[in-house]
């Protein structure tokens, strides 16, 4: 056979479009896994913080666990049907809402299980039964939220126009950096104020380790990341646009952080839950663990101005 350039041209281009298809269609799986994620901890996190549903899980038969995950397939599919976590929609055949109905679900389960064992509510003594229970009643929120995501917090062409770009830089600054921790301050405080005067935070310090505590910083700050910057909700290119020492992604969700804990720290003050005289440990410890769901919250707040 001859050698022809113009079909080894032709050929080179078509396996690079080939691979380049196959990791645009990666990246958009894992940005909507990402995005389902992100649903879920927005919703799952206050319920995540109820001893009830703790024990409620503990002795939950499996008959009970069945029932549970029925219910919540039959809610998940009714809420995909209208929009569900993908961008776009994708549904062009009957069965792809049952696949995506099952996806969220099990985003969900994932979701609900890296949340316990965080605040190590699954732990090696934890029997296996006790840990499905805890795990599929803990994810019914987090499911919900999966399923949800697009329709609370995505893209509705209804925002307002940014308006930040059409003023003096340092007078957008001030007001993108003013807004900012103002609606983080209001997010956090919807979502504590809730959690704050519960026993759950108490019982959770005190099985806490500090390395564990570390972690729970890690995963605060990377959660507020991905839904403020990488979940594709509403205004997230524009975000990443702005200017100003706390308006890149790295220094807004640090700032953003120490918001949502000196938020979680005043709320348990002010539910007595800390006392002045308490060593500053114990107030660190129990402003880490309410200050993930703050922390949340404040995300959730950015994303609604």
């Amino acid at each position: 056979m001859k050698f022809n350039p113009l079909r080894e041209i032709c050929a080179k281009y078509k396996n690079n479009g080939k691979r380049k298809h196959r990791k645009n269609i990666w990246k958009s799986e894992i940005n909507d896994i990402v995005r389902g994620g992100c649903g879920g901890f927005l919703f799952g996190i206050p319920l995540l913080y109820t001893m009830e549903i703790w024990w409620i899980g503990s002795s939950a038969t499996p008959g009970m666990m069945m029932m549970a995950l029925l219910l919540t397939f039959i809610v998940v599919y009714l809420l995909m049907r209208t929009e569900g976590f993908r961008k776009p929609k994708r549904f062009s055949r009957r069965y792809q809402v049952i696949t995506e109905t099952v996806e969220a679900m099990g985003i969900g389960l994932v979701c609900s299980a890296f949340m316990l064992l965080l605040l190590q509510e699954l732990s090696p003594g934890v029997s296996l039964k006790e840990a499905l229970g805890k795990i599929i009643f803990e994810s019914v929120p987090f499911s919900l939220g999966v399923a949800l995501a697009n329709q609370i917090l995505g893209e509705n062409g209804n925002n307002p126009p940014d308006n930040r770009t059409s003023r003096q830089d340092d007078l957008v600054d001030n007001n993108a950096t003013f807004s900012d921790l103002s609606a983080t301050l209001i997010g956090a405080t919807v979502i504590g104020f809730n959690i704050a005067p519960t026993d759950e935070i108490a019982t959770l310090a005190a099985a806490v380790s500090q390395p564990w505590l570390l972690a729970i910083i890690a995963i605060s700050l990377l959660i507020s990341y991905a839904i403020v910057f990488q979940a594709g909700f509403s205004a997230q290119e524009k975000r990443k646009q702005h200017k100003g020492i706390f308006q890149k992604p790295f220094s807004e969700t640090m700032i953003c952080y120490l918001v949502s804990l000196i938020s979680a720290a005043i709320m348990l003050w002010f539910f007595q839950k800390l006392a002045w005289n308490d060593p500053w440990t114990i107030w660190l410890k129990h402003s880490i663990i309410l200050g993930l769901p703050t922390t949340i919250g404040g995300a959730a707040g950015r994303l609604a101005i």
